[in-house]
């Protein structure tokens, strides 16, 4: 099934408006970027070059050696029989991990101004955390992450006027038809199951068989973690990958915090800062840090030293459960320990939305799953798996701390929609309608 991504908008909006900047696309392996750049220039009828530079190594060698823009078309016109046309050709280099000085090469590509560019690559947030300097003014940025919910119904037969409706009743704060949130919630549990990696979501829209999807996932897996050992020092690969691995079962505790000593007893996390940072920038895991105070700016209570990690895609998470906890998630199975799967899709779902994530833990006033900057206001969001989704102390407790000058809290669950006081309570799946604005691209766009 062809999956329409919301960032072609913004790549269309791109080609569209003429932006001489490069355009970089980054992400974790396998969330589609390729597929989005080709689809939205195929339907604009844009005069596309593409290279890959994985495919085509040669190209690397092209990238280095030349230092004019007649130097780089003639080299890559002897590697493809495609034509490269002054001022009409778009060239499309893929896999730009490969050579990372091409981010700061691209500067004067640019600048000579014969051609537009686009980028594409997966670690890219290690490499340009890595490089010394980027191209200011030269290059606009899109992260891409795996679909949201609102995405991955696309292959349900929920149309646009049924979203609608639903986010006029998160707007407003009305109950929606029993039957009508019982689909969707029915279909946001199928979510967690299936996850939002493109090739995993057309597999089952295709065949409906959640083996084919948990091979995907594993296959996914393979290629993170053969990156770790392609990208990394031989001494820091061998804690990276059990760092990952570690993530499934540090979210089966009670509170979700990652220990660094479940890695290995004694182990400081001075030692291994640089491990999580790099899962993190990889696009391959998602952190959520303590803040010590839930008040706004939250980055100034920030202890990254206590934090939270999750996989940065749900369906990646209850395949490395095995399909009894996928079956148990269908059939609605009490006994399944599910609060760090929901945990999961909420962190992804507002991460993708630009959110940054933290929580709270107080000895005195408890715990908040996330605490979110929003509208200007710190907001507390507790996400319930279970049937006891009213009984959230930690949030009444900082709702009535009048230090915080908090307005509301938000409640995820298994539910319909209804308020007590400044709680209001929705069912898991309208967390896809928190936007950081009301018409906000959901991507993170930034600007070098």
């Amino acid at each position: 099934m062809d999956l329409v991504r919301k960032c072609e908008k913004f790549i269309r909006e791109w080609y569209k408006n003429g932006d001489k900047k490069a355009l970089l696309v980054k992400g974790a392996r396998q969330v589609g970027k390729t597929h989005a750049i080709r689809s939205v220039m195929k339907a604009e009828k844009a005069d596309l070059f593409e290279i890959n530079l994985i495919e085509t190594p040669a190209a690397i060698d092209v990238l280095k050696t030349a230092n004019t823009v007649e130097e780089l078309v003639m080299g890559f016109s002897t590697l493809s029989s495609q034509k490269i046309q002054k001022g009409k050709t778009i060239i499309f280099i893929d896999e730009v991990q490969k050579y990372k000085e091409m981010i700061t090469k691209i500067k004067f590509f640019v600048e000579e101004g014969s051609y537009r560019y686009i980028l594409s690559g997966s670690l890219l947030g290690i490499e340009l955390t890595n490089l010394s300097s980027a191209p200011v003014g030269y290059m606009t940025t899109l992260e891409m992450f795996p679909l949201d919910f609102e995405e991955f119904l696309q292959i349900t037969n929920i149309d646009e006027s049924t979203i609608k409706s639903l986010q006029t009743s998160f707007e407003n704060r009305t109950p929606i038809m029993e039957a009508v949130n019982q689909k969707m919630l029915d279909l946001f549990t199928r979510y967690l199951v299936i996850g939002g990696m493109p090739e995993a979501v057309s597999k089952f829209a295709d065949t409906g068989n959640v083996n084919d999807v948990m091979q995907i996932h594993t296959d996914i897996q393979n290629l993170y973690k053969l990156d770790f050992t392609q990208y990394e020092a031989q001494d820091k690969r061998l804690v990276i990958s059990n760092a990952y691995e570690l993530i499934p079962s540090e979210l089966l505790k009670q509170n979700r915090r990652y220990i660094v000593t479940d890695l290995q007893k004694g182990l400081h996390f001075e030692r291994v800062q640089n491990t999580f940072l790099w899962l993190k920038n990889a696009g391959v895991a998602l952190t959520v840090f303590n803040s010590t105070e839930p008040r706004v700016p939250l980055r100034l209570n920030e202890k990254s030293s206590l934090f939270k990690l999750y996989f940065s895609d749900v369906g990646m998470l209850t395949s490395e459960y095995g399909m009894s906890t996928k079956t148990m998630l269908l059939t609605k199975n009490q006994n399944l320990n599910a609060g760090g799967i929901y945990e999961n899709a909420i962190a992804q779902e507002l991460t993708s939305k630009g959110f940054k994530l933290y929580y709270y833990n107080s000895n005195r006033l408890g715990e908040l799953d996330f605490v979110i900057e929003y509208n200007n206001k710190a907001l507390p969001i507790e996400v319930k798996s279970g049937k006891d989704y009213t009984l959230h102390s930690a949030m009444n407790n900082c709702l009535t701390n009048p230090e915080y000058q908090m307005e509301e809290g938000f409640v995820f669950a298994n539910c319909n929609i209804s308020q007590k006081g400044k709680i209001t309570y929705f069912p898991v799946y309208m967390v896809m309608f928190l936007q950081k604005m009301k018409g906000d691209l959901i991507l993170k766009k930034i600007e070098f």
